[in-house]
């Protein structure tokens, strides 16, 4: 007798296929199998099995290869990736292949690596120790090993690197053997604080009880507090007793850098396994922490958007840090929200989340003000910190130096001369945002995009940001000839310059993107940092988010004002966030801040209400702007994206997309269909770009039109000559 399954097989089709398996084996769902797809061999995930298909056999191919005797992906993980594909109306082989790690897409057993183990030789065993003086980390490597045998990794914790054990092995005192690595599931009943806890203020005690004395099931946190407040050591007291009960805790965090500064915090307080999920780990690391995860061995899982599809065995907490970052929703391919998802997966695992914010959205102030969300607030800063004062600075008819007014620049002269630090925040890259000629004012634009070219200094190149194209500086106008080209606008390389010759007796450190790109380099220029080794940082928003900086007391914000005056519904929210994360840097501990934010503008009422009235003001100002509006949170949309070489094709196909929404919408007049419109950057990457909105009261509504009309969209003549998507809760329509 013959069963069927049904496989999600990694391609763009909304749907999964079924394929002839014989009974001679065991099939379950979860597992991976090979199977022949258009002529290719592809790996796939068995969704589900059918003892009784309703297609009739011989119109099935047969599964070439099963991988895994049993299921891989949890029963739960697979739950929640089929509903992610349902609501986001995305191919379910897509959804499952972007959530597994890449080796288990390539059908690599789902097995924990070999690992080199270093012990010390019988000659080692008898060497004297006090020859090695001189030689510090040799001495220390010894040390370790005399006590037990220690994996290459585990000696690199102590910063023993590869090098320190080739010279020990070259000598003979060590040697080394290649282990399976094995899973960590005693830490359950090892389980202990590592440091003595800070007694909690009334606010933060307050805010954990309602939490730990909770009942148990499932119930949506958002802990609203003030920068500086102390959000992370509520999580530590939140997760303790979570722990204690041998259950798991995934947190989640909007960016890479501020991964190393949490996991120093939790390790400092838990003797348990912690282990990190974001881009820059290894295939094999990745895969590793999954396996570690699934088995019950990683008592705390710390990582960007994607550690939502980590698998879990006893998940007991999921905590999201700066919940209103805008780096959780994936902007490409599969366009999911890394805190709607952990909201998701929190439901269906019948447990508690808490969502952390001193800056919250207003999707979630909103969902606090309907009872779906309990809100815990913390208005007091930790310790004796003192909320920085804030000053707006008219920066009309005034002289500027790299964009440094001058009565900053002596207010920086004053901060830096008390031994503090200053930071500064200038969210653009390079040394000009622009190259332009001094004479008829020609600028260097992009031939991809429309955008100008990013005058990059220290490369000697002019770089397009929205497509990475790349040219050297012209030695003279494209436009007239003139060879007096200058930069037009100031970014941080070029703030960063200005900066050495005023004060060159202070070291600048400068964090982007740029100035990080190597390995480590972020984790070490944070821990510099801290150590007072730099006196004056120059950031753009990796430098905003979450970062702690005690000897900080001056925050300089410079040249925000294009965003007072985009055409995003959503500019406000973000600039009125970012203001609050940038100026939080200042004044987080017993020394007084100062924020002041320089603009050409300081008579907008958004400016003028952030920093008279705070951002909880504006918050409650901005949701009923919305409501009044009818814009989301009190609408839900879904955007249809087109683009392709030629203009007329997007058009083409979203005019029959509109077509085919609008019968729909006719039945169902609570449905807006809006456009087709152009993107806010038309073009890029040699691309036109074109959008449709869908906008409707509710989610039912969205999801409804959807269904109903996707499968004739993808039938479109045109759909084929369009690269095109749908983008369901959509933040960005640039």
């Amino acid at each position: 007798m013959n069963t069927t399954c049904s496989v999600a097989v990694p391609v763009p089709l909304r749907r999964h296929f079924d394929y002839l398996f014989p009974s001679l084996g065991s099939l379950t769902a979860g597992c991976r199998v090979k199977v022949s797809f258009r002529n290719r061999e592809k790996i796939g995930l068995v969704i589900n099995c059918h003892q009784h298909p309703d297609i009739p056999l011989e119109k099935l191919k047969p599964v070439l290869e099963v991988i895994d005797e049993q299921a891989i992906v949890p029963a739960s993980l697979l739950a929640i990736l089929q509903w992610a594909s349902e609501y986001y109306h995305h191919p379910i082989g897509d959804v499952i292949a972007h959530a597994l790690p890449s080796l288990l897409r390539a059908g690599e057993p789902d097995q924990l690596k070999t690992e080199k183990v270093w012990q010390l030789t019988a000659c080692g065993n008898e060497f004297e120790l006090s020859s090695l003086k001189r030689a510090v980390k040799q001495l220390k490597c010894m040390t370790l090993l005399q006590q037990q045998s220690l994996s290459q990794q585990q000696l690199n914790e102590h910063d023993i690197s590869s090098a320190i054990t080739a010279a020990l092995a070259k000598k003979g005192l060590i040697s080394s053997q290649q282990k399976v690595s094995q899973y960590q599931l005693n830490w359950q009943d090892e389980f202990a604080l590592l440091q003595t806890k800070p007694e909690l203020n009334t606010e933060q005690a307050i805010a954990v009880a309602a939490v730990t004395q909770a009942t148990a099931g499932f119930a949506a946190y958002l802990l609203e507090g003030v920068t500086g407040s102390g959000k992370t050591e509520v999580y530590l007291n939140m997760i303790e007793p979570v722990l204690a009960k041998g259950q798991q805790v995934l947190i989640l965090v909007p960016e890479i850098g501020l991964t190393p500064q949490t996991l120093t915090r939790f390790k400092q307080r838990f003797n348990v396994p912690i282990f990190q999920v974001h881009s820059e780990l290894t295939d094999r690391q990745r895969l590793d922490t999954w396996l570690h995860a699934r088995a019950g061995s990683a008592a705390i899982v710390i990582g960007t958007r994607s550690a939502i599809f980590t698998p879990f065995k006893q998940l007991g907490m999921i905590i999201i840090d700066e919940e209103h970052d805008s780096s959780f929703k994936q902007q490409d391919m599969f366009r999911y929200h890394g805190r709607d998802l952990a909201i998701m997966t929190a439901l269906r695992r019948k447990i508690p989340i808490v969502l952390g914010s001193a800056t919250p959205s207003l999707e979630s102030l909103n969902n606090v003000a309907s009872g779906k969300y309990h809100h815990l607030t913390l208005k007091q800063r930790a310790g004796n910190a003192q909320m920085a004062k804030h000053y707006l600075q008219d920066t009309k008819n005034v002289r500027l130096n790299a964009s440094l007014s001058p009565q900053l620049i002596d207010l920086m002269q004053q901060h830096l001369q008390k031994g503090n630090q200053v930071m500064l925040f200038l969210n653009r890259r390079g040394y000009a945002p622009a190259l332009m000629c001094h004479e008829c004012g020609w600028l260097a634009q992009c031939q991809r995009c429309d955008a100008y070219y990013t005058w990059h200094q220290g490369e000697n190149r002019m770089i397009c940001h929205h497509c990475n194209s790349q040219r050297p500086i012209p030695h003279q106008c494209e436009n007239c000839g003139s060879t007096q080209l200058i930069g037009a606008g100031v970014g941080t390389e070029q703030l960063e310059t200005s900066l050495n010759e005023l004060f060159p007796q202070y070291k600048t450190i400068r964090i982007d993107r740029d100035s990080t790109r190597k390995k480590g380099s972020l984790e070490n220029y944070l821990s510099a940092i801290q150590n007072l080794e730099y006196r004056i940082l120059i950031g753009t928003q990796m430098l905003a988010k979450g970062h702690h900086f005690p000897d900080v007391t001056l925050v300089g914000i410079l040249d925000v004002d294009s965003a007072l005056f985009s055409s995003d519904f959503r500019a406000a929210e973000k600039l009125a966030q970012l203001f609050t994360q940038v100026a939080g840097r200042a004044g987080r501990a017993s020394k007084p801040g100062q924020v002041v934010l320089q603009s050409h503008h300081p008579e907008h009422y958004l400016l003028q209400d952030l920093v008279n009235n705070g951002y909880q003001h504006f918050a409650s100002s901005a949701l009923h702007e919305r409501q009044e509006a009818l814009l989301p949170p009190f609408t839900f949309q879904a955007l249809f994206r087109a683009e392709a070489t030629y203009a007329n094709l997007p058009q083409t196909f979203l005019q029959q997309c509109q077509s085919v929404l609008s019968d729909y919408a006719l039945a169902h007049p609570q449905i807006e269909v809006i456009g087709p419109m152009p993107a806010i950057m038309e073009r890029r990457a040699g691309k036109y770009r074109l959008q449709l909105l869908i906008q409707a009261p509710s989610r039912a509504l969205i999801s409804g039109i959807l269904s109903s009309c996707l499968p004739a969209i993808e039938q479109l003549k045109d759909s084929a000559k369009v690269r095109w998507s749908v983008d369901i809760d959509p933040t960005d329509f640039i």
